[in-house]
């Protein structure tokens, strides 16, 4: 069974956005992110991305492409309940480059700090899927 999310990559001057999850997390604790969340039912994909930035950063994205579906395998079903019987997190990625609004951590309980860095920063830390750089790397440069 796979789970859908909306994650976004958000770049401004060939820097990226990024979050460290919080250690408290129990899905993937104190690696760095991209921003977004849980599709609820109902909902479209860029219905999810609006509202989860808007939550998590306080901003309002105004210019975004979509840029590709990832399937990532899951070790263990956390314990989450939007996670229970999951095995599979499908990821609908959004490459994000105008917005309204100044970006800042308003739900310190996900994200313990948001930081931007340069392509070659980002690409030294730990993050919660190992292709992450590889996808920085393919569209930081087209930005």
């Amino acid at each position: 069974m796979s789970h859908e999310v909306v994650a976004a990559l958000i770049i401004q001057s060939h820097k990226i956005l990024l979050g460290q999850r919080s250690a408290t997390r129990a899905f993937y604790p104190d690696v760095w992110d991209l921003f977004g969340g849980h599709m609820e039912p109902g909902e479209g994909q860029e219905q999810t991305l609006v509202r989860e930035l808007k939550e998590e950063l306080g901003i309002t994205p105004t210019r975004w492409t979509f840029l590709e579906t990832l399937t990532l395998d899951l070790p263990e079903p956390p314990n989450e309940p939007h996670y229970e019987s999951t095995r599979q997190l499908t990821v609908h990625l959004y490459l994000v480059t105008a917005w309204k609004g100044t970006p800042f951590n308003r739900q310190p309980e996900e994200h313990s700090v948001i930081h931007w860095f340069s392509l070659v920063q980002a690409t030294q830390l730990h993050f919660a899927d190992s292709t992450y750089p590889t996808l920085f790397a393919r569209y930081v440069a087209s930005e």
